[in-house]
């Protein structure tokens, strides 16, 4: 979920006005799970274009349902290694934002990725972030993506920091 935008186009409060009073009321776990029970705006577009839905948050975890559609795949017909990247990435910021007494988005520093099976279009997996360390500065998340047999097909470790330009 790294923010590369203006956030000042980007803030949900602003760009949703009758989800100003969630945005600055609710913690990072809090915020997330209301996105989960559309309560909340999504943050970005990207979530319906990798077919993304947040199930589940807590602090220091949360849990994606992800059925990438076709368009994701290469050319020998699985999904994208960037694509599988790119989720464990959201995962592992969420994870990460989850923690705060205020959702705030994240900016990644790394991402190392373990990809163990193919990822086929149209099933779909479960994605688990969780933040092995919430530090002030610096945090540090893992995430897996398992399929419907609960098989791990791919996975990340990741060091992020929170974006500041969102601070309120």
């Amino acid at each position: 979920m790294s923010v590369e935008a203006t956030p000042q186009a980007h803030r949900p409060a602003e760009a949703h006005p009758e989800a100003a009073g969630l945005w600055n009321a609710l913690s990072g776990a809090e915020l997330i799970q209301a996105i989960a029970d559309g309560r909340f705006p999504q943050l970005t577009d990207i979530n319906d274009f990798i077919g993304q839905d947040i199930t589940s948050a807590e602090p220091g975890r949360v849990s994606i349902a992800w059925t990438p559609g076709e368009r994701l795949c290469n050319p020998g017909g699985t999904v994208h290694g960037g694509y599988i990247a790119m989720i464990l990435d959201n995962a592992v910021c969420l994870a990460a934002s989850s923690t705060g007494e205020h959702f705030m988005p994240m900016l990644t520093l790394n991402l190392n990725v373990d990809y163990l099976r193919g990822v086929r279009a149209g099933e779909t997996y479960t994605v688990t972030g969780t933040c092995v360390h919430p530090g002030g500065t610096r945090m540090v998340s893992n995430a897996v993506v398992a399929d419907e047999r609960g098989r791990p097909v791919a996975q990340a470790s990741a060091s992020v920091i929170p974006n500041k330009a969102f601070a309120r």
